[in-house]
């Protein structure tokens, strides 16, 4: 496919909204990406950076605190308006991979572009070997001994996750994967990030965590989830259905709580609606909140800090938080690693944008590893939550043809 030119790069960065006029300029970036590179397209801007970066090191200080320290040292080096870009891991104390590189592209949204309406290139052909870890029943009767222990009060709510390892006959065509999630669903958050040596995280989120612009917070959970059907009336019966499911609706409001408790310190005024409304993306709906805060004119409190106070929310880790912490390490045969962490970006003035790392894959060489969760209540069933991380599996399995 073609489409226009993407914009020459510069040392400068993301300050307030992309203003590019062009026709081709969001989509051009997209084209532009080869691996390796980082690439973060949100409802606010697309941005795409390769070339030099500097590296947000690990250390014991908090790490908001080191993003701001490399940031300002950006600065003083002669980058007038710096952005870190990058992952942070579901255990936010481990390694993150942040960078702030000296050369950023950016433009407007994927969704205000009339060229993402070409359809994305077909994957090639490729053999497949996949091997799902746990197997759909090992997973099931880890749910169900889960809401065992919910019956008998130990916690209230806990996010169980499983994986699928595929291994191709040939090395992984990250561009082509970038495209067809991005085309998929141009109004989301697509990345593909560098998170290690010939190592990728790459992928297609539905959900904010946190966005600041300039005293202005907002916060976007989602909880409660139904596969879409082709058939259009069995679609919206789905969604009558998820929007009226009591075990649903009480999912989501532990985790709109959770949100509204975490930003209720930092903000002069919160807005949380009533209820919840619904989102879909290609292959589900979800229940979704849209958050609201004011923070004070002083506030120091950057996009990252803000997020990082509300990472994880019970929407991917459970309730209480240090039990559901407990229980996910107990049951689930893996490493998360930067898997329901976060993705996004931020600037030394303290806007950015922080977005769940859900619909996601970790890639290298030959293999992606991709990840699925479902909030497990007390009136879970372990088939259908099995079920839900299949459909979720589908973001991914159709971006790379793979059944």
């Amino acid at each position: 496919m073609s489409t226009a030119p993407a914009p020459a790069p510069s040392r400068a960065s993301v300050s307030g909204d992309a203003t590019h006029p062009a026709v081709g300029a969001a989509t051009g970036l997209l084209d532009a990406y080869t691996s390796g590179a980082r690439f973060l397209a949100t409802p606010t801007r697309t941005l795409l950076a390769d070339g030099p970066a500097r590296e947000v090191p690990h250390g014991e200080e908090p790490l908001a605190q080191r993003v701001a320290q490399t940031l300002a040292a950006a600065r003083q080096d002669g980058q007038t308006q710096p952005v870190v870009m990058g992952a942070v891991r579901f255990d936010q104390n481990a390694p993150a991979a942040l960078a702030v590189p000296e050369f950023v592209q950016d433009a407007p949204p994927l969704a205000t572009d009339p060229l993402i309406a070409l359809p994305a290139d077909l994957p090639a052909a490729t053999e497949w070997k996949v091997r799902p870890v746990p197997e759909p029943e090992v997973y099931g009767a880890g749910v169900a001994a889960v809401v065992e222990r919910m019956w008998r009060g130990e916690f209230s709510k806990v996010v169980l996750a499983r994986t699928l390892e595929l291994t191709a006959d040939a090395p992984l065509d990250l561009p082509v994967m970038l495209q067809r999630l991005a085309r998929r669903d141009p109004s989301g958050y697509t990345f593909a990030l560098p998170t290690g040596a010939d190592r990728t995280l790459i992928g297609a989120s539905p959900e904010l965590l946190l966005s600041r612009r300039g005293n202005k917070v907002v916060a976007n959970p989602l909880a409660g989830s139904t596969p879409r059907s082709a058939d259009l009336a069995e679609d919206v019966r789905r969604a009558a259905a998820l929007l009226a499911s009591a075990k649903d609706l009480h999912e989501h409001a532990v985790v709109v709580d959770a949100v509204h408790g975490v930003l209720a310190p930092f903000c002069t005024t919160l807005d949380v609606p009533a209820g919840p409304t619904l989102i879909r993306t290609a292959t589900m709906w979800h229940l979704s909140t849209t958050v609201t805060g004011v923070l004070p004119q002083e506030s120091a409190a950057s996009a990252l800090e803000l997020a990082l106070a509300l990472h994880p929310t019970p929407a991917v880790c459970g309730t209480p938080t240090l039990t559901a912490r407990q229980v996910i390490a107990e049951t689930e045969p893996f490493d998360r690693g930067f898997f329901t962490g976060m993705v996004g970006w931020g600037n030394a003035d303290g806007d950015g944008e922080w977005v769940v790392t859900i619909r996601c894959a970790e890639a290298e060489e030959r293999t992606l590893r991709l990840y699925a969760g479902a909030g497990v209540v007390a009136a879970s069933e372990p088939e259908a939550e099995t079920a839900e991380t299949g459909a979720k599996f589908r973001t991914f399995l159709d971006a790379v043809g793979a059944e």
